[in-house]
Formats: C-alpha cells, structure tokens, sequence
C-alpha cells in the first residue's frame, strides 16, 4: 500500500510526461543565446579570414573600415563576403524550417525533406535548364522557389484527405512517396541531356559559393517571411506537441497550425534551397542540440535554431576549404558527413519516435 500526504504524489504514481517547454534541461536559455551570438561571430569571421588564402584578423578590420581595391587581401575579404552572407540566410532558414517541422509532424527524424520540398526544388531547377535554357542562380532560383512550393502544397493536400485529415504519419508517408516520384522524373531528364545534368550537378551537390548579393536580395524578402510565419507559431507548435485530442481540446485549430507552419517551411526551405543546393542533416541536427540545451518550448527552439544553424553551416563551409587544399570539399558534403552518425545515433535511440 502506498502511503501519501497531502499535496505529495504517490511514489509508485509515474512522472507526468514532458510536455513543451520542460523536456531537457533546464538552463536559462538567454544565456544560450548569448553564447549562439558569440559562437555566430567567430564563424563568421573565420568564413571571412580562413581559404587558400588566409587573411589575418587586422587585415580583416582593415578592409571593412578602411577598403582599398588596389590590395589583394582586402579584394578576399570582399569576395567572400556574398559566401558569409550566403550562409547565415540559407543556415537560418533551414534551421529553423527543421525545428519547425520536427514540431509539425511530432517525429525527431523528421527534417524539410519531408515535405518533398528539396525533391520539388530539384525539379523545378531541372525544368529552367532544360525546358527554358535558365543557366544562372538569379534565372532559375524561381523554379526551384516554385517547385519547392507545389511539392509541399500537393503533399500536404494528399496527406489531408480521409476524416482525420493531415497526421503526422500521412504527413510522412505522402512525403517519402512524392520525394521518389519527383526523383525518378528528376533523373529521366538528366538522363536525355547530359548537358542538364552537367550544370545541375554543381547544384545538386550543395554550396555557398557562387551566389552574388543581387541573387541573394532578391531570395532574401522570402525569408524573412517565412521566419516571422514560423517564429509566430511557437505556442501553437507547443500544443501539437500535446497531441492533436488536446490541443483540439486547448481550442486550437489543427489543421490550420499545420497549414500555416508548412507555408513557412515552403519559404525557407524553397529559398535555402534554391540558394545553396539541396544541403542535408542541417535542419535535423542543429534543433536537436537546441533541444538538448533549452528544452522543447518552441518559443526558444525556433529562434535558437535559427541562430545556431548558421555556425554549423558556416563551421562546415570552413572546413571544406582546409581538408583538401588547395581545392574545397563542397558545404553539403561536410554537413553529411557531420550530419550522418547524428542521424544513426538517433535512429538507434529507444525514444525515436517521440520528442
């Protein structure tokens, strides 16, 4: 017989389950954000001074106060700056468009891939090749942005259908189905012309090199959309996190949470995407460690997430210059490489399946 006192539980009565906002540890996550803007600092200042040909700290302070065009370190710097840039609006997006999925579909494994919205970008780069001969960043990113965008509207509309409409597992498997159909029509085009698949390929392997700033202006009014839509959604995504029966119960609108935050997703993985290639493990691993730091509030993890993308994506980029000199391994390699015994040692976990 158990024996209580009023106010106490049980000692055989089990621990209420995490909910949003106690999973973790409980650190103060200001602290953590203060350290993300120290740690985003020294990445972009390492993706400014670190290459085949490095460039010192002075240097660096020098071109930014004080440019002169006639020296060749100032010339770097420059240079460079369009990548730094590159990779703090494509690592923000797809930070945050993760953690804002893994919240949607309730799934740790979850990533924006699984709205097929790499797939569709994909295909909608192919398409500007091949039908419409577009073979620079600033033709094609608007099919990729468009591509991106009908392959998540068609999945989630897929996923809708039946009495209990869009589920997390609906969600899932309407995505692993569209991704495959849009690969194999991805593939048959690259097979009929080699010269598609000689400029796609450069895309397809993922890199913050060669995007100019006009390219990136024009990307960047989207992402900046699609943050503000997905940072909005963190009280909402908390009560997802409860279940649908009682965030229903809550007066929460379901379908219409999963409708907005997909929206959100479309726009930062589409522009990420079309910037940079279709760059892998970033938006799975980075909320993740966000998690494991603050806990799951999505009112933290959402911007935490997009603070501390950007440092692995940045980290990556870095490292890929310094591996093999004098060429470079390209950022979406180095992030697989990163990203991949994170994924197996989460596959393995016993708890995969919930967060």
């Amino acid at each position: 017989m158990t024996v209580t006192t009023a106010g106490e539980r049980p000692a055989t009565e089990p621990a209420a389950p995490p909910g949003p906002g106690r999973g973790g540890p409980r650190r103060a996550p200001a602290a953590w954000a203060a350290a993300g803007v120290v740690l985003l600092a020294l990445a972009c200042v390492a993706s400014l001074t670190v290459g085949a040909r490095p460039v010192g700290w002075s240097t660096l302070v020098e071109a930014w106060l004080r440019f002169d065009a006639s020296a060749g370190d100032h010339l770097v710097v420059q240079s460079r700056a369009p990548r730094t840039l590159t990779g703090l609006v494509v690592g923000a997006a797809l930070g945050l468009a993760g953690a804002a999925m893994q919240g949607v579909a309730r799934n740790p494994l979850a990533d924006p891939g699984i709205l097929g919205v790499n797939a569709g970008a994909a295909l909608g780069v192919v398409v500007g090749l091949h039908a419409f001969g577009v073979a620079t960043p600033g033709g094609y990113i608007w099919f990729a942005f468009a591509g991106a965008a009908v392959a998540a509207v068609t999945v989630y509309a897929v996923a809708s259908l039946g009495r209990e409409g869009a589920t997390p597992v609906k969600l899932a498997l309407a995505g692993a189905a569209f991704s495959a159909a849009l690969a194999s029509l991805v593939n048959a085009v690259l097979v009929m012309s080699r010269q598609t698949l000689d400029q796609f390929r450069f895309w397809q392997v993922g890199s913050l090199a060669g995007t100019g700033v006009d390219t990136l202006a024009s990307v960047l009014p989207f992402v900046v959309a699609g943050g503000v839509v997905t940072i909005a959604l963190g009280r909402s995504l908390n009560g997802l996190a409860l279940g649908d029966e009682v965030a229903r119960g809550l007066g929460q609108r379901v379908g219409l949470t999963r409708g907005v935050a997909a929206v959100g997703v479309v726009l930062l993985v589409g522009s990420a995407t079309a910037l940079a290639g279709p760059i892998a493990f970033v938006g799975l691993v980075v909320p993740h460690a966000v998690r494991a730091l603050v806990g799951g509030d999505h009112r933290w993890l959402l911007p935490l997430s997009a603070l501390l993308a950007p440092v692995l994506l940045l980290a990556a980029d870095v490292m890929g210059r310094v591996v093999a000199p004098p060429g470079e391994v390209q950022a979406g390699i180095m992030t697989a490489v990163v990203g991949a015994p994170v994924f197996v040692a989460l596959v393995r976990r016993r708890r995969v399946g919930s967060l």
